[in-house]
């Protein structure tokens, strides 16, 4: 069982950054890829970024890509997501969430441990 526990969300104006950190806990944090997904009001949950267990390969989606910057810290089991540029449309709350696996993977189905969610506001 892993536990995960987001940080860092709230009201950002449009164009300014924010950082989001994911803190893992309970069985080991080695092994997994990590992934930040986000979901709006009235949508579906979707991908955001995601980093294998080495950190060697990130993946971003294409609405986040030169914006958002996902990395991890195995020392302290932390995965974080810089987030620049900020956007309205960026406005959800956003997931962290463990896949016991080193291939990286998009949907949310493939991924077993999830932390609570942290909102993130982006105001015009």
């Amino acid at each position: 069982q892993v536990q995960l526990v987001e940080s860092g969300g709230g009201l950002v104006q449009a164009g300014g950054p924010l950082r989001l950190s994911c803190a893992a806990s309970g069985r080991t944090f080695s092994g997994n890829t990590m992934g930040w997904f986000r979901q709006a009001p009235g949508k579906e949950r979707e991908f955001v970024a995601a980093i294998t267990w080495s950190g060697g390969s990130t993946y971003y989606a294409d609405s986040v890509k030169g914006r958002f910057t996902i990395s991890r810290d195995n020392v302290k089991n932390t995965v974080y997501l810089q987030m620049n540029s900020l956007k309205p449309e960026d406005t959800a709350v956003y997931y962290c969430a463990a896949r016991p696996s080193v291939v990286v993977g998009t949907i949310s189905s493939g991924y077993r441990y999830w932390g609570q969610g942290t909102q993130v506001t982006v105001s015009s």
